[in-house]
């Protein structure tokens, strides 16, 4: 459903009540909603996921960021918050509330957003020139979904599905098993059984 254009939100008045707000919320071209807490597993992956690119990119000129870190996307009008992204570009380091030119992004799937995020929020990521890896990682079994940028700018999808699978990310000379990223996760399936009625 579109909103009307009286309802939109500028993008002032959102960084202005974004500052004020005690919650976190997502704006894409004056369309604005809250953002709901996530289960276990999805902190849980964010987390070891985070973790294992911060030590890797430790003494590096990259910086990891988790889920409170704002990512505008000037191209599409928005403002998000991914799971995790990493940006290894200078400009980057001056702006304290917002990135806007990370090389990887990861998104924790969940039954309410992952339509979208493999969507709609895709769409808005693959109009940052610097990204060139977007992974979607899955809550309810081992699966992560790794889309990497080609240099006719398309798009590789590489799903990672076995446990004992290796997860590159090659534009950060990075990889770590399956395993590692799941490791202490409590899986979502039944939260996404009775979710969705299946």
């Amino acid at each position: 459903m579109v909103k009307a254009q009286e309802n939109l939100v500028s993008q002032d008045a959102y960084l202005q009540a974004e500052q004020a707000s005690q919650s976190k919320h997502e704006y894409l071209a004056g369309e604005v909603w809250a953002m709901v807490g996530a289960s276990d597993a999805h902190v849980t992956i964010a987390g070891n996921l985070f973790v294992l690119l911060k030590q890797h990119l430790k003494d590096s000129a990259c910086r990891t960021y988790i889920s409170d870190m704002k990512l505008r996307v000037e191209q599409a009008d928005a403002y998000f918050y991914p799971d995790v992204m990493v940006s290894c570009d200078a400009r980057d380091l001056s702006n304290k509330l917002a990135k806007q030119h990370p090389g990887f992004i990861a998104e924790v799937l969940s039954p309410s957003t992952e339509a979208f995020d493999r969507g709609q929020k895709f769409t808005c990521y693959r109009q940052l020139p610097s990204l060139q890896c977007y992974w979607l990682i899955d809550t309810t079994q081992q699966l992560i979904d790794s889309f990497v940028r080609t240099e006719n700018d398309d798009w590789l999808l590489h799903s990672y599905s076995q446990a004992d699978d290796i997860v590159q990310i090659q534009s950060l000379d990075f990889s770590c098993s399956m395993e590692q990223i799941y490791e202490d996760v409590l899986n979502d399936e039944s939260d996404n059984a009775a979710t969705t009625g299946n």
